[in-house]
């Protein structure tokens, strides 16, 4: 899953795609580096994020989603909006990405009455305070009965187990031990029968390890990646799609032809 990010304040890449061509330009490379589908995001959900109203979301997604229709590969929305969702499904996308995991009951209303999938994530507080003092007795118990509660809540409200995909939220109140322990343990997710997508790219527990800025984390988002994939993960959201791609072509042909 290749990020578009339609905002100024992304931690990782906020501004550098502002121009309507330069993200259309953007999201056309991604496809042409072998993303296998796009998620295209109008508001910032790193820690701290100020909050965006509905329309200036919509300003901003909505014209690259119609850029990009026809596109080969299936659009996803990162929302946790109803409104936002609601035009972007019209729009054409094929996946909501929420990160409230359809927990406002218009957007799991919404979602029910479309055709389209659906990422449920966990996360715990706000982007505005997320990580201030992050706590659990037993980080992947609690994330993996958050998310089996979802997916039960999802498909009583009608949406088939095929259409749902769960992320266990790193860094969405987190702190670094609790990302390690989730990612470690990523098999349990897998576990409940849906697929797992993991977000790791460029994150401040890449950091952590590393010691390294955001604009030098390519190899250790890459690394990342091929940790989640082997750990049960089936999708890898990423802003380095080429050099993701290539990671994986690799571990494909070791293992004989499967990630």
């Amino acid at each position: 899953m290749g990020i578009v990010n339609a905002t100024p304040d992304s931690f990782s890449d906020g501004g550098m795609h502002l121009q309507y061509g330069d993200m259309l330009s953007h999201a056309q490379q991604l496809i042409a580096e072998g993303a296998d589908m796009l998620d295209i995001g109008g508001e910032s959900t790193r820690p701290g994020a100020r909050p965006v109203g509905v329309q200036e979301e919509l300003d901003r997604v909505l014209p690259v989603i119609e850029g990009l229709r026809g596109a080969p590969v299936p659009l996803s929305i990162d929302t946790f909006k109803p409104e936002v969702m609601r035009a972007a499904i019209a729009a054409g996308v094929q996946m909501v990405n929420d990160i409230n995991a359809l927990q406002d009951t218009a957007a799991l209303k919404l979602v029910a009455d479309s055709n389209v999938a659906v990422c449920l994530m966990h996360k715990q507080g706000n982007p505005q305070t997320m990580q201030e003092q992050p706590f659990y007795q037993n980080v992947v118990a609690e994330v993996t009965a958050f998310l089996n509660e979802r997916i039960m809540a999802a498909e009583i409200a009608g949406i088939r187990r095929a259409r749902i995909v769960i992320d266990p939220g790193f860094g969405f109140g987190k702190t670094l031990e609790h990302n390690l322990a989730l990612l470690r343990e990523l098999g349990k997710l897998a576990d409940l029968g849906v697929p797992v997508l993991a977000g790791l790219s460029r994150k401040s527990m890449l950091g952590a390890l590393t010691g390294q800025v955001v604009g030098l984390r390519m190899p250790a988002s890459v690394a990342a990646a091929i940790i989640a994939i082997q750990h049960g993960a089936g999708i890898v959201r990423v802003h380095d799609v080429r050099e993701t791609v290539d990671a994986l072509k690799i571990l494909t042909a070791v293992n004989g032809g499967t990630a």
